[in-house]
């Protein structure tokens, strides 16, 4: 095959999920042209990586040069032999179709069944319900499709010299610097506020954590989140505890933090794939969403989630306003779940050498 395209999915953190299969693409087609087809906001999650030869984006609210026409022209010319569909949406396999792909792979829903050449199921339990199976299988299952050996789960990222540069340029100006160990605090996520941990119990956890002089705290924020980075800061009220409200935020630099700590605790959002991603142990702290959808096999991590009759619901909002399923998640649970990975995983003198 000459050209391939990777229609790459529209969330940062399936997005990394999607990186054994991309590698395994990469490696059975090494002089393949290969094409990142995805959402702009999601680009810079595969920022200096060695596996494209060049990005398109595409969004259909987009610039006219990311629009479906302008897509199809572009795969068009590059001659696409084969496209492989990581979203489930109709639209990526209308584009591929159009582009006149020999080879499209993808999953069956949503009505575009006929635009496929290779068409994958997903597993469903006895109810006709999808079964929830982790979503790394899924891609994976893609890319075999296509021809290559099994991947791996071995999710995988990359940093650019510049998300270096800024990184530094915070860790060094925060006062971050000296500190023997940094821990990480992801309270956003983009999926809907049923994710959300009390910004009073994220603040806890800094605090303790913060208390140890030895141990720097980061609260690591998207743009829309940067008030409540520096409310947990606030709250935590000790000088040690930094949020990354006050820089010029980016997909890059946030890589490039996250390689530096020693621990994550994280909802289920994308920052918790760029730790295991980097090899850093992370607790992450569920709530309505269901573990099995993406479960990664990492072995540095840990998932918190209470047991609640409604649950887990998968909605974006508590349809029963009380959100029982994070609330009654206790920052003391999340301490000792903390304190017991990073005793199981002391860093050795390569890992150290990683992240510096």
């Amino acid at each position: 095959m000459r050209t391939i395209a990777l229609f790459l999915p529209n969330w940062i953190g399936d997005v990394v999920m999607a990186t054994p299969a991309i590698r395994a693409v990469r490696a059975r087609f090494p002089n393949a042209k290969l094409l990142s087809v995805c959402k702009p906001y999601v680009a810079d999650t595969l920022g200096g990586s060695p596996w494209f030869d060049d990005v398109i984006p595409f969004d259909k609210r987009g610039p006219n040069t990311a629009r479906f026409w302008s897509v199809v022209s572009r795969l068009r010319r590059e001659t696409t032999d084969a496209a492989i569909l990581f979203p489930n949406s109709f639209h990526p396999a209308l584009v591929a179709k159009f582009a006149g792909c020999t080879h499209i792979v993808g999953f069956a829903r949503y009505g575009r069944d006929i635009l496929l050449t290779d068409r994958l199921y997903a597993k469903r339990n006895p109810d006709g319900r999808p079964k929830p199976m982790p979503i790394v299988d899924d891609y994976n299952r893609l890319a075999e499709t296509l021809g290559t050996d099994t991947p791996s789960h071995n999710l995988e990222l990359f940093t650019t010299p510049e998300d270096e540069r800024r990184a530094n340029a915070f860790i060094r100006e925060s006062g971050l610097l000296q500190f023997d160990e940094i821990i990480g605090l992801n309270p956003g996520g983009a999926f809907g506020a049923s994710k959300h941990w009390p910004t009073e119990s994220f603040a806890q956890v800094a605090r303790d954590f913060a208390k140890d002089r030895s141990r720097g705290v980061v609260v690591l924020c998207g743009p829309s989140e940067r008030e409540e980075a520096r409310t947990i800061a606030a709250l935590a009220g000790l000088p040690n505890v930094v949020p990354m409200s006050d820089i010029a935020l980016s997909i890059g630099v946030t890589k490039a933090i996250v390689r530096r700590l020693r621990l994550l605790i994280a909802t289920d959002s994308g920052p918790r794939h760029f730790a295991a991603a980097f090899g850093v142990p992370v607790v992450t702290l569920f709530g309505p969403t269901h573990i099995g959808w993406t479960e990664t096999y990492y072995a540095k991590a840990v998932h918190l989630q209470e047991s609640v009759p409604c649950g887990p619901c998968q909605q974006r909002v508590c349809p029963l306003k009380h959100h029982r399923c994070m609330t009654e998640l206790s920052p003391e649970k999340v301490v000792r779940t903390a304190q017991a990975l990073l005793a199981r995983h002391t860093p050795n003198t390569h890992e150290l050498r990683h992240a510096s």
